[in-house]
């Protein structure tokens, strides 16, 4: 590694052109990630294991010291895998923080009312979660629903916090609800540039990204409204993002549109490597439930949560027992 840094440092005086040497390096660091995360995730082993190793795929990327190996000037790509580090150097170090504002209309069972069913069944989706991937790859987790209205905000933004209380890993809530975004206003936060800013490149990704303190737990907000949020996530640059994301964070748990009456969700799915999908109870029709599952990927749907269950009982909203069996059989493709 300490070559690659001297090549860096050689190459910092111009800009303008790229070691090439550097560049085969750095390209063959990150096919070797690619190939370790693709066996690492396929082969069953404790949470310890997939830890050290995901810590060793950060020191390969980043340095020992947090800095990047990769000399590159602003947009330049080698493959999929390969993009500029900011400033050279440890993206967490440069990430705001934001306070969450917790108020009754927070509804964050997970952080107010641990006690409660809801928090206890939300942690349960958590394990479930993490028992699903041992066996198979689940880092980016889409939560969904059939129409609007049905939860499936609340159900992402408490089941991010469980696992950042639950687990020593780095958790990344994305907002991608571009056309309605409700997280932030969940965790008491004002409209902050996000995600949209960084899809018209106005922003950098440690720019858009902020962590929220007291937690291990970050948020990627929507930004500012589009009147093209189809067309800006269709742009491309979106399957960049999560290339970068992945490399960051241990969980990425996405809040994208609800399935049915518009087609960003599709844009998600693609990139997403499990679908949780939200259903209401009282809400949800039978042919509204069955053409959303219909839409949605099979080999990725990993299981379907009822929200406003009349099990609840001091909560609006419940993990029922149906789905908990649902969860512990969704491996199977």
């Amino acid at each position: 590694m300490s070559r690659i840094f001297e090549a860096l440092q050689r190459s910092e005086a111009e800009r303008s052109e790229i070691d090439l040497t550097v560049v085969s390096e750095a390209t063959e660091v990150l096919r070797r990630v690619e190939r370790e995360s693709a066996l690492k995730w396929d082969t069953p082993g404790s949470s310890e294991q997939i830890d050290a190793t995901k810590n060793s795929d950060r020191e390969m990327l980043f340095g020992q010291s947090g800095k990047s190996p990769v000399g590159t000037t602003p947009g330049t790509h080698i493959g999929a895998k390969l993009w500029q580090v900011e400033e050279r150097l440890d993206p967490f170090g440069q990430f705001q923080s934001l306070e969450i504002s917790l108020t009754s209309q927070s509804r964050l069972v997970s952080l107010t009312d641990s006690g409660s069913p809801a928090a206890e069944a939300l942690r349960l989706l958590g394990v479930r979660l993490r028992h699903l991937r041992r066996d198979r790859t689940l880092r980016k987790v889409l939560i969904t629903s059939t129409i609007p209205q049905e939860g499936k905000s609340m159900i992402a933004a408490n089941l991010a916090c469980t696992l950042a209380l639950r687990t020593q890993q780095r958790i990344l809530v994305l907002e991608g609800d571009l056309r309605r975004p409700s997280l932030s206003r969940m965790f008491g936060l004002g409209r902050n540039p996000g995600l949209c800013e960084w899809l018209r490149g106005e922003r950098s990704l440690t720019e858009s990204i902020y962590h929220l303190e007291g937690q291990d737990l970050w948020i990627l907000p929507a930004g500012s409204a589009p009147s093209n949020a189809l067309e800006l996530l269709q742009s491309g640059k979106l399957s960049e993002l999560m290339d970068q994301l992945t490399v960051l964070f241990d969980w990425i748990i996405i809040d994208s549109p609800p399935v049915l009456p518009l087609a960003d969700t599709s844009v998600w799915m693609r990139l997403a490597d499990g679908i949780l999908l939200i259903t209401r109870q009282g809400t949800t029709e039978r042919r509204q439930l069955k053409k959303g599952l219909e839409a949605l990927e099979p080999r990725k749907l990993i299981g379907a949560l009822v929200n406003s269950s009349k099990n609840a009982a001091t909560s609006d909203y419940y993990y029922s027992p149906s789905t908990a069996s649902r969860l512990n059989d969704a491996s199977a493709e």
